[in-house]
């Protein structure tokens, strides 16, 4: 028990001092009764710069890379902390901060009276330090600060500007959340939550925008399969996490998500490249600092893990730790988002103008100038005992830093110093607003104005939320309602040159506040690509599906991963990558490529086809023939053979054979309402004439038999010529009531039949009502059988001429064309049924023309000796 109770004493001491001593800052006291401000009972020892004012300005920045922390003996107070890996970077933007309070101050129209003051701190990348620098910008470290004998009033700093890491921002955020931060680099979108965080404001784009940014990057580009790198801190897996989601939204899709670790274990760094290259993605994007990713970088060139795009995000796009020739075989051609360049004039003579004397050495806690001093001349300005004798320089400080190689003193690219730089305005402005506030006019409660001795930090809040100026560059300052700075990148590409030196160009810009369309400005030829073909690779899972085709998901793969199915039969799709395809309207059919409708082919029996044709010809052939014949009736109407075959009945049937012949041209040709109604009418009421024609002659010649008998001349007396006609007349009348009924009851109308041919539209007649069509045809088969059966009876009565022969083997051909018809009709489709009635049409009328007309006109024309009633009547006589 004893030995765990020291265990949880150790842990519990370790987590007060690695959580920033709070407690050393968090007890104040007085220290005389007579004395009329607070002090601190202790002071971190941290690198700083200050420089007194009337109004103070904190600030924390990056200067340093490593922190060593001292061993705890829990024997004895431990020594402070130090920081290792000077970076003139941090340094600059630390300066670049200087600089800007000094423009301020130097400006009669802004912050007229009133003189800023800065209190400037080095977080070495390291939480804990960032938490301690936090606090004493918060507390005080200067004895010299607006607070009563109460401890109560304005905070020592009117506001910080930092941090730059998101994590830092957010625990700072949540120590001193009483004081107001305006970070220049932070861009976790989690920050943007006013209700967690209503005193933060930041001059860079949070995340959100970033990640919008590269989205939009790769739609332009065509890359929809990515692989994602990111930090493990709230920078990175805030960005992945809105990386994922709006790159799925805009069709794109994560092929692998990997975390760099924080300890840089090889084993681990090794498992993140392996998987890197074996996946088909070609484009990588990270979203991590220098820090982090550099041991993965590392262990790509090792791995010789070359072919890759990297798509950089804004913390390591400009990085020069990168820009050497070991790692630009495999970073060259790099694309990257970067915070917005800016220019500061008179930034570069400030930055080269600094001296270590400049400022009081004696503080500690203005060590600043001095380490970087240090650092550029690598010598000491106050040297330890034994430098001197081990060789080492010793500082002038009259040095000067033009004679130098550093990134200090260059002021081309000014991006986290530029948003500094805005960060300082905008808090100078928000403050010049709340001074101006006219008592009785102001903005809070009552009309009340805020007051620099009682400042409170929502007050501050209020006026910096409705900043809204110009830079000398151009550029519109303001902050939306979630504290965040307008969006606005550029992009950035590593072209590697001959001579294995690198430059960053700016080869875009987006900008969220451009026309929608127009947010990105991407200049493509200037690219430089890092591949042979010298062109952007393709980096997507599968090809993109092209029109006439369809996206099918492969099971238990994301949504980028897919096959290509060709739509079907009368559906098309006529975009790339179409999530299904589009049916065609009733009259439309699919291309054979499937991308487009076109028209569907129309079929009828057209005049203009062979068929249609050779039908028309047999049909105006057989009219043409009967009006032959019936001219060589007429002309040899006189003759025993004509007379003896009831001429008018004979003329009759002629001039109907003619019409059966005509009608059929009306199946022919594109279907119409009045085709569709004539032709089976037409075809109906022909028929029935023709057919009662032959009836009646059949009965005539049956009642001329029974005259030659003994008793029987009443018969021929009921059946004369005028019986005869009337006969037929009614009989045709009956088709014709059949018609008309059918007509008005359920009239044939044209058809667009789809059923046979799903890329033709067969234009057809239906019959409307089937029990009219089967009346008609039944009623034309009734006289037909009629006819053959009393011509049949007929066939062996005694003549030389026997007609009734004639009309029994017509007869025989006409009931067998119309019973063959039938099956031969419903079976047929489209044209082909209006082929196959003319076909029965032309059929029997033939037949009925040749049989019954035939030998009559061969008598007439070829064996006139035979055209006597002597000859027609021999064969009785012999008999009799």
């Amino acid at each position: 028990m004893r030995v765990r109770q020291y265990i949880n004493l150790y842990l519990s001491i370790i987590m007060i001092l690695n959580s920033s001593s709070l407690s050393l800052l968090l007890n104040y006291s007085s220290a005389s009764s007579s004395s009329s401000s607070c002090r601190l009972w202790e002071q971190f020892s941290l690198n700083g710069m200050y420089q007194k004012g009337d109004v103070i300005l904190g600030g924390l920045f990056e200067v340093h890379y490593f922190t060593v922390f001292p061993e705890l003996s829990f024997t004895s107070e431990p020594q402070q902390l130090y920081c290792e890996g000077f970076t003139s970077r941090g340094f600059q933007q630390a300066k670049t901060m200087a600089f800007a309070v000094d423009e301020i101050n130097r400006n009669p129209d802004l912050l007229p009276n009133i003189k800023l003051g800065y209190q400037l701190y080095d977080n070495c990348l390291k939480l804990g330090v960032s938490l301690r620098a936090a606090m004493s910008l918060a507390s005080g470290t200067e004895e010299e600060f607006l607070l009563d004998e109460t401890c109560s009033g304005s905070p020592p700093v009117l506001g910080i500007v930092g941090d730059p890491g998101s994590t830092h921002s957010i625990k700072d955020d949540n120590i001193i959340g009483n004081v107001l931060l305006v970070s220049h680099y932070s861009t976790c979108s989690c920050l943007s939550n006013r209700g967690k965080y209503p005193s933060f404001f930041r001059t860079i784009p949070s995340d959100a925008f970033q990640v919008r940014a590269m989205i939009r990057i790769l739609h332009r580009l065509g890359w929809t399969w990515v692989g994602l790198v990111f930090s493990d801190d709230d920078y990175g897996f805030h960005a992945a996490r809105s990386f994922h989601l709006s790159l799925a939204e805009s069709g794109g899709c994560v092929a692998y998500s990997q975390v760099l670790p924080k300890d840089n274990r090889p084993t681990e760094l090794q498992r993140i490249v392996g998987e890197i290259k074996s996946s088909t993605a070609r484009v990588v994007v990270v979203f991590s600092n220098e820090a982090y990713l550099l041991p993965l970088v590392d262990e790509v060139v090792v791995q010789n893990l070359k072919g890759l795009q990297w798509i950089a995000s804004e913390a390591w796009s400009t990085s020069s730790v990168f820009h050497t020739p070991r790692l630009m075989p495999y970073l060259g051609g790099t694309l990257g988002i970067a915070i917005r360049r800016g220019e500061i004039p008179g930034l570069k003579d400030y930055l080269l103008s600094i001296r270590p004397d400049d400022q009081p050495a004696n503080n500690p806690g203005n060590n600043m100038v001095k380490q970087f001093w240090e650092a550029v001349f690598g010598c000491r300005l106050e040297p330890p005992a034994g430098w001197v004798e081990a060789g080492g320089d010793v500082c002038t400080g009259q040095e000067d830093l033009r004679d130098v190689e550093t990134d200090y003193g260059d002021v081309s690219e000014l991006r986290p110093e530029y948003n500094v730089y805005k960060a300082v305005y905008a808090l100078a402005h928000a403050l010049h607003d709340l001074l101006r506030c006219v008592p009785g006019r102001g903005p809070f409660s009552g009309h009340h104005c805020a007051s620099l001795q009682r400042l409170e930090p929502w007050q501050l809040v209020h006026y910096l939320e409705r900043v809204n100026f110009t830079t000398g560059f151009g550029d519109r300052v303001s902050f939306d309602d979630n504290g965040d700075a307008l969006a606005i990148y550029d992009i950035m590409n590593w072209v590697w040159l001959q001579d294995g030196s690198v430059q960053v160009e700016t080869v875009g810009v987006i900008d969220e506040s451009a026309p929608a369309g127009q947010e990105l400005t991407l200049d493509e030829d200037r690219i430089f690509w890092n591949f042979e073909s010298k062109k952007p690779p393709r980096s997507v899972c599968s090809e993109s599906c092209p029109p006439g085709t369809r996206v099918a998901r492969k099971k238990g793969e994301p949504v980028c991963c897919f096959n290509c199915i060709s739509c079907a039969e009368g559906e098309v799709s006529n975009t790339t990558d179409s999530a299904e395809c589009l049916r065609c309207p009733e009259d439309f059919w699919s291309s054979p490529e499937r991308d487009l409708c076109v028209p569907k082919g129309v079929e009828f029996l057209s005049y203009q086809e062979s068929l249609g044709i050779s039908l028309m010809t047999a049909s105006l052939l057989g009219a043409l023939i009967c009006a032959v014949v019936l001219g060589i009736f007429t002309r040899y109407r006189n003759t025993p053979v004509v007379k003896a075959n009831n001429s008018e009945l004979s003329f009759l049937l002629l001039l109907s054979l003619k019409l059966c012949f005509l009608c059929s041209l009306l199946f022919i040709g594109r279907p119409r309402l009045w085709t569709c109604q004539l032709r089976h009418a037409a075809f109906g009421i022909s028929f029935v004439l023709c057919v009662s024609c032959i009836l009646v002659k059949t009965m005539v010649v049956l009642a001329v038999f029974r005259t030659s008998k003994p008793g029987a001349n009443a018969s021929l007396k009921w059946f004369g010529a005028g019986q005869q006609r009337g006969t037929v007349l009614v009989l045709t009348s009956f088709q014709a009531a059949i018609c008309t009924a059918w007509l008005v009851s359920a009239s044939p109308t044209p058809h667009k039949n789809t059923r046979y041919h799903n890329d033709k539209i067969i234009y057809e007649c239906v019959v409307g009502s089937v029990a009219g069509f089967g009346a008609l045809l039944g009623y034309i088969g009734l006289l037909a059988f009629l006819s053959f059966l009393l011509a049949f009876l007929a066939r062996n009565l005694p003549d030389n001429f026997n007609e009734a022969k004639f009309i029994t083997f017509s007869m025989l051909i006409f009931c067998a064309v119309w019973i063959s018809f039938v099956p031969a009709y419903v079976s047929s489709p489209g044209m082909y049924a209006d082929a196959v009635e003319i076909f029965a049409i032309l059929a029997s009328s033939f037949g009925l023309l040749v049989a019954l007309f035939g030998p009559k006109c061969y008598i007439i024309l070829l064996r006139p000796e035979r055209n006597t009633k002597k000859a027609l009547m021999g064969r009785a006589t012999t008999k009799t």
